[in-house]
């Protein structure tokens, strides 16, 4: 097993040093794997491979980022609970405040104090990429593991007729009507497709 990185590895690994740069408009690649999400030990991504293109507009007082990422990452498919392949398409901007006044970071405006030499975008990709997830995370219609699928099938009318039927003769032994009705509710949704 590959040892993790630590804080000051991906520090210099998704970092620019914009000490020293004129003011003009500068562009950066930086490649996302494995690590990154091992690193966050992220429950949701359990793996991937993601591009990320960032162009910088220096100024004397901020930093301005157009951030693109594009790739894909390896979830668990919420229908089947296999791994599946999530795209990821991203675009965001970032300001970068200069100044000794530190801000909130809110996701959309950084604060760097000016004696930094290096804006480190580590927390920015990690969080890019988890918010561009989408809220259903499944394969393609069909590439489900249909032995997984299976185990996870709603019950069949044969079983809740077999409950029914149980039911029916516990029924003068303290089973509460209550209880019969929900089955009978929860039968007719089934025969409707519901």
């Amino acid at each position: 097993m590959p040892a993790i990185c630590t804080k000051m590895e991906f520090g210099k690994r998704y970092s620019i040093e914009y000490k020293g740069l004129k003011n003009s408009t500068f562009d950066y690649q930086f490649v996302v794997d494995n690590d990154l999400f091992e690193y966050y030990e992220s429950q949701e991504i359990r793996g991937g491979d993601c591009h990320v293109e960032v162009t910088l507009t220096k100024s004397d007082r901020q930093l301005d980022l157009d951030v693109t990422i594009s790739g894909e990452v390896t979830c668990e498919c919420d229908r089947c609970l296999e791994d599946c392949q999530i795209p990821i398409d991203y675009e965001g901007h970032l300001i970068v405040r200069l100044s000794e006044e530190q801000g909130e970071y809110d996701g959309e405006v950084m604060w760097l104090n000016p004696a930094e030499e290096k804006l480190d975008l580590t927390q920015y990709i990690y969080e890019s990429i988890v918010l561009s997830l989408p809220y259903q995370r499944v394969h393609p219609e069909g590439e489900c593991n249909p032995d997984m699928l299976a185990r996870f099938s709603f019950a069949k009318s044969e079983d809740i007729e077999a409950l029914e039927r149980k039911s029916h003769k516990q029924e003068n032994h303290g089973i509460d009507e209550g209880v019969f009705n929900k089955l009978a509710a929860l039968k007719a949704q089934m025969e409707r497709g519901e």
